[in-house]
């Protein structure tokens, strides 16, 4: 009998983990919003074709349709997960949605670094072009100063995005000897 637990099957020969696979392949495509058109179109750009009405079979087909290996590793390389994760009883991975966010997140936040990197380099070249025409110098930070303020709606010096070294460069000569 506890070999019968054990090996508890989903249907006809079919063990429990199918199951959990099905359910984990339709929520990961439910919470990103994802149609099964989408989800093939996916899969296929991934380099593991697979048609919509397949994935349909999977999710809600009686029977359900088997995933073969090729195609379990495509959903692991699309939704993100490990195989393990995907054959995984409901509940014991993150919730879809937090793991969604979380994973959003993350995209955000190498997006923000690499803008970050970019912004720091536009500004090592306006410091060089001041540097450069010492002149000009007050006129390129009053001009930076004032378009960014119109773009954060007056908020550039007390918003996260204002980005102390620019903060630091932009303060006047006689500003940082008072401090």
């Amino acid at each position: 009998m506890a070999e019968e637990g054990a090996a508890r099957s989903a249907g006809p020969e079919r063990p429990l983990a199918e199951d959990y696979v099905a359910q984990r392949i339709k929520t990961e495509r439910e919470v990103r919003g994802w149609s099964t058109v989408t989800l093939a179109e996916r899969m296929t750009a991934a380099g593991h074709p697979i048609n919509q009405s397949a994935i349909w079979r999977i999710e809600s087909g009686k029977p359900r349709r088997r995933v073969n290996l090729d195609e379990a590793l495509g959903f692991c390389k699309v939704f993100d997960i490990t195989l393990d994760d995907l054959t995984a009883a409901p509940g014991h991975v993150a919730n879809p949605k937090v793991r969604r966010l979380v994973g959003e997140y993350v995209e955000q936040w190498k997006q923000w670094r690499a803008l970050g990197k970019a912004m720091d380099a536009i500004q090592a070249e306006l410091r060089e072009y001041t540097e450069a025409h010492p002149d000009q110098d007050d006129l390129v930070k009053a001009l930076l100063t004032h378009e960014m303020a119109v773009a954060s709606n007056g908020e550039f010096r007390h918003h996260l995005g204002a980005r102390p070294k620019l903060q630091s460069w932009l303060r006047a000569p006689d500003q940082d000897s008072a401090s």
